[in-house]
């Protein structure tokens, strides 16, 4: 089922007559249904409150939201992250499982609420190992009574892009990590969406000026984006743009999101990656198919200056390096690495670890040895200088903060070296999810002024999935003077229903808070000598070797019979 357009259609009167902080609540039940987005196939999604694509969440800042989740779906927990917002004071809203929250079980109940103090163009979605791209996630919109630019626009228009699976995430993640694809080839999608259908169209009126917030709640493919025969104004970072209409109705225009296919390993000949929509001055006429581009020209971002101009944070008072890479272990499968490290969930969320480990809470041996933790001391001027050992592109995404990005390097420029390097800009651009190039790095800026557990990954939901993944555990000790006692119940019983413990360290010890003896860990490492080819021939060896011992046991279970002449 398609979302109607209209939905999104937010006039400049209705916010106008909002001067007054609101609390916005809603109440999501989230269970499974159907859709055929791209008309190929009909599968099970995740909707809310029986309805697919699931509503938008629109509010204006200084709001306080209220989201009361119940999970219908029977078969998985769930969560929400609302991707972008800072949640100051409220890092135990964010969302991620085993990190500030417990799953919410099937049947369970429970509630965020936070307060909204940014404007912008964000999103929510599920932050349940790989579960979001079953259709749990949808646009979530900040207005801003002061904006700068609402003299520009007279209408806004929210435009999501995804790429689209026939599968479940269930079934794919099986074949994803595992020993029969060693090379860790990711899925690739079947379709791309507008607004989670096809052909969208949108009614425009001569003259008028729109503002276009796109977001890309893609698991896998980032999207280019045109609209034919119009200029795109950019207005903010990451999509939003300023789009002025012709005077006339002679004729209507295509826009088109073209998937991103660096990634693909493989792709198929009857994969479409393109999608495609209408700016529509008038609904008799026809919807003439888009021009043919010979390549890609997309703009660069990195010159981009913020409205604000704020300056460079030029005193580092801590430097964290992460050194991605994609690696095989012991199983056979391919994994994420930052520093050697895969993530693997702790046992006990890491927001409750910091909560009950008293001034043990800035030690950051105590989270675990699978979970990158790093420990920050409050307003520091932090840098994290991500150096991607890996010919892929990665989108890395810091959760309660926007980064200024400092460096960004061409493809293949290798790891960073600060004596060769460029002079960074002095009123540096901000984001909250960066690509890293193929074989290069990049150096991000942040002050540690936020007091939270926040994550920082890649959003490659399938690099997610396989580890690539670090804990920032900002300011511990004023994150107890903060939460001690404001979890609210029914996070503390989601926790109960699932039997995960909600004290001590990693492994859930509570008396030698340095014993991670039975934490959760990754598989090891291959053992020396050993490639990766050679360990999947060894794990279907072994596998076919049990097999046949089966066969051989079976056999020798079954009845002797009596031959008689």
């Amino acid at each position: 089922m398609a979302m109607s357009l209209s939905n999104f259609l937010l006039p400049i009167a209705l916010l106008a007559s909002i001067v007054h902080c609101a609390t916005v609540t809603h109440d999501f039940d989230i269970a499974w249904t159907y859709a055929n987005p791209d008309g190929q196939q009909t599968r099970s999604v995740i909707g809310i409150n029986g309805q697919w694509p699931v509503p938008p969440i629109v509010v204006t800042k200084g709001d306080q939201v209220i989201v009361n989740v119940k999970n219908s779906l029977g078969n998985e927990s769930t969560s929400l992250h609302f991707h972008g917002l800072y949640m100051n004071r409220t890092t135990h809203m964010d969302g991620p499982t085993a990190v500030t929250q417990c799953g919410i079980l099937p049947g369970s109940s429970f509630t965020y609420n936070f307060t909204v103090d940014q404007p912008g163009t964000y999103w929510y979605h599920s932050h349940e190992r790989g579960q979001y791209p079953d259709g749990l996630r949808g646009a979530f919109i900040v207005h801003d009574p002061e904006d700068p630019h609402k003299d520009l626009y007279d209408e806004e228009i929210v435009i999501t892009l995804s790429d689209w699976y026939h599968d479940l995430m269930h079934n794919l993640l099986a074949s994803f990590i595992s020993f029969a694809n060693p090379s860790g080839a990711e899925p690739v999608p079947q379709a791309a969406l507008f607004n989670d259908t096809q052909n969208l169209t949108v009614k425009i009126e001569p003259g008028k000026t729109y503002l276009f917030r796109m977001v890309n709640m893609g698991a896998f493919a980032a999207q280019y984006v045109w609209f034919e025969g119009h200029t795109m104004r950019i207005v903010e970072v990451d999509g939003v743009v300023l789009i002025t209409a012709k005077n006339d109705t002679s004729t209507n225009f295509a826009f088109v999101g073209s998937m991103d296919q660096d990634l693909f390993d493989a792709v198929p000949d009857s994969l479409n990656p393109n999608v495609t929509g209408w700016l529509v001055y008038d609904d008799t006429k026809e919807k003439p198919a888009p021009k043919e581009i010979d390549a890609f020209e997309p703009f660069d971002d990195f010159d981009l200056v913020p409205y604000d101009k704020e300056e460079l944070l030029d005193r580092v008072d801590r430097s964290i390096t992460l050194d991605l890479k994609m690696d095989n272990l012991n199983d056979g499968a391919n994994y994420a690495f930052f520093n050697d490290v895969t993530y693997v969930s702790p046992k006990v969320p890491t927001l409750y670890t910091v909560l009950s480990t008293g001034s043990n809470a800035t030690n950051p041996i105590i989270y675990g040895s699978n979970t990158n933790s790093f420990v920050l001391a409050q307003n520091e001027v932090v840098e994290i200088i991500l150096n991607n050992d890996d010919p892929g592109k990665h989108p890395f995404h810091l959760h309660g903060h926007a980064f200024q990005v400092v460096t960004r390097s061409a493809d293949d420029a290798g790891f960073y070296d600060p004596s060769n390097t460029t002079t960074p800009s002095a009123t540096p651009m901000r984001r909250d999810t960066i690509l890293v190039r193929p074989n290069g790095h990049t150096v991000l800026r942040f002050r540690s002024d936020n007091p939270g557990v926040w994550l920082f990954h890649c959003h490659i939901e399938w690099h997610v999935s396989s580890g690539l993944i670090a804990t920032i555990i900002e300011a511990p000790l004023a994150i107890q003077a903060q939460l001690s006692d404001r979890i609210p119940e029914d996070h503390w019983k989601a926790c109960q229903d699932g039997d995960v413990p909600t004290k001590g360290n990693a492994a859930g010890n509570t008396f030698d808070l340095l014993d991670l003896r039975g934490e959760n860990t990754s598989p090891g490492k291959i053992p020396a000598g050993f490639t990766a080819r050679g360990i999947v021939a060894l794990v279907f060896s072994c596998l076919a070797a049990f097999a046949g011992m089966g066969v051989i046991g079976w056999y020798g279970l079954k009845p002797v019979k009596n031959k008689t002449s």
